[in-house]
């Protein structure tokens, strides 16, 4: 067969991700603290983009919902790009600088009244800090301290020494039996069972601090820790030839230990939720309110109108201010797109599940990215983008948008009943069990039965793992 080679005309569609494209989908599962950020990063860099105080254009909820047969009708792709490819559009300067505002519709105005924010800042001690506190204040030499200091160092945020003493020893040049004499002392500092090296020795310390050496408790930490894991009461009681009501009273003390004595001074920050969609109702129906609290008016500099027209411009300072001009506009149209977006997503949401909204997780609806996306015209993947870290205030309280997204099981009356409300009815069943004869798998899965879930005893399993309780064995109390 022969080979040979000629040229051919072939059309094909392909799609281009400009970047301005990949901006406006960045923005949209962008947080809104990290919108903020972004806004500010545009407004130090584009010369052309500014903050004004006063509004020319407020996103309100109305024109959000107006504005969505512009989108439906492809009005605003029009727009997009026009200013993206530029052309004849850029010359007519007036309309761009007086049509394209972005704005929260928030105005704050500055109070000279309230007090410096560092008068309010502290900075809370650390483990550390309290340790080599009482280290310092503490009868100890200079080469003790020395080594004290160097064992603080490595003690976790838990609470406990990660280094061996002979590291230790070898680090500060001295013998490691002067290592073990000074972790002992730093043993008593507070928390109570600071520097231990395992859990068994963390609640050795704890117990021999409250005077119960050669006890009961101090027999089961060194000998049976593994069997009160496992609640093997009966076989400590054998072993140790004592009565199962002593070991119970002895279980019930230790479990009053804290296996994890620095977490107190822990240096975890808070996180805060802020929601960006509130949710409230008036009357019978629910209104939806975006949160755009921080978010600075922009707009185009009108100062840069004259600029352009002047024939004393260079020709590569026309095309700077162009591009400048073309990113500013991309960037304000792609935050009324993202905010428009929010919006539609949200109202949506809220009218697939109006009843959990009126009566709780019970009444939660199966809902799937497909039932939204076709509500409102948009992609699946677009759908996705906006419910990723973003939070919605509801009169049930503040969730997560993507909560309202879950997986449905059936009922004997051939309705569907939402995956989280058979996770919270699993979660009141255990919480409401005898903790002295708790529910099987199988048990939960014939009370759920009971109530017209078509449930198997493995999804109990999964559902019950994935609300962190363990199994029925694992949650017993003796008392």
């Amino acid at each position: 067969m022969a080979m040979e080679m000629r040229q051919q005309l072939k059309m094909t569609q392909q799609l281009v991700m400009t970047p301005q494209l990949q901006q406006a989908i960045k923005l949209l599962q962008l947080t809104r603290i990290e919108l903020q950020d972004i806004v500010r990063q545009e407004l130090e860099e584009n010369p052309l983009l500014e903050e004004t105080s006063e509004a020319e254009e407020v996103v309100e909820p109305e024109s959000l919902e107006s504005a969505e047969k512009e989108v439906e009708s492809g009005g605003e792709e029009a727009e997009f790009h026009e200013v993206e490819t530029g052309g004849e559009s850029l010359r007519d300067w007036d309309s761009y600088l007086d049509g394209y505002t972005y704005s929260s519709g928030e105005q704050y105005n500055p109070d000279d009244d309230r007090p410096s924010f560092e008068n309010l800042l502290t900075r809370k001690d650390t483990l550390d800090d309290h340790l080599l506190w009482q280290l310092h204040m503490g009868h100890f030499s200079a080469e003790e301290v020395a080594v004290g200091e160097e064992i603080i160092g490595n003690i976790d945020e838990s609470g406990y020494l990660r280094a061996l003493p002979e590291d230790i020893a070898r680090a500060c040049q001295v013998d490691e039996g002067r290592v073990l004499e000074v972790l002992e002392r730093i043993q008593e500092f507070d928390p109570s069972g600071v520097a231990a090296r395992d859990l068994q020795e963390c609640l050795l310390i704890q117990a021999r601090q409250m005077g119960m050496q050669g006890g009961v408790v101090e027999q089961i930490l060194m000998k049976h820790l593994g069997d009160l894991e496992t609640r093997n009461y009966r076989y400590i009681s054998r072993c140790l030839g004592i009565s199962l009501d002593q070991v119970i009273v002895a279980a019930r003390i230790i479990a009053g230990f804290d296996p994890r004595p620095g977490r107190i001074y822990s240096s975890e920050d808070v996180h805060y939720i802020s929601p960006d969609i509130f949710v409230s109702k008036l009357g019978d129906d629910y209104v939806v309110m975006l949160n755009e609290e921080g978010l600075p008016n922009l707009r185009v500099s009108p100062l840069y109108s004259e600029v352009r027209g002047n024939a004393s411009v260079d020709a590569k300072a026309e095309e700077y201010i162009g591009d400048k001009m073309r990113s500013a506009m991309w960037l304000i149209k792609s935050i009324q797109q993202r905010q428009r977006t929010i919006y539609r997503v949200a109202k949506s949401i809220v009218r697939f599940q109006k009843d959990f909204l009126d009566n709780g997780i019970e009444y939660l609806r199966p809902l799937v990215l497909r039932d939204v996306a076709e509500d409102i015209g948009m992609h699946e993947s677009t759908i996705s983008r906006v419910t990723t870290n973003k939070y919605m205030q509801t009169p049930q309280g503040l969730y997560e948008l993507k909560y309202f997204f879950n997986s449905g099981l059936s009922t004997s009356g051939g309705d569907f009943v939402a995956s989280e409300s058979v996770k919270n009815r699993i979660r009141e069943i255990i919480e409401k069990e005898d903790p002295k004869k708790p529910l099987s798998d199988q048990k939960i899965a014939e009370v759920l039965m009971e109530e017209t879930v078509n449930i198997a005893r493995r999804t109990v399993t999964k559902y019950r793992e994935l609300l962190k309780f363990g199994s029925s064995s694992e949650r017993k109390r003796h008392f």
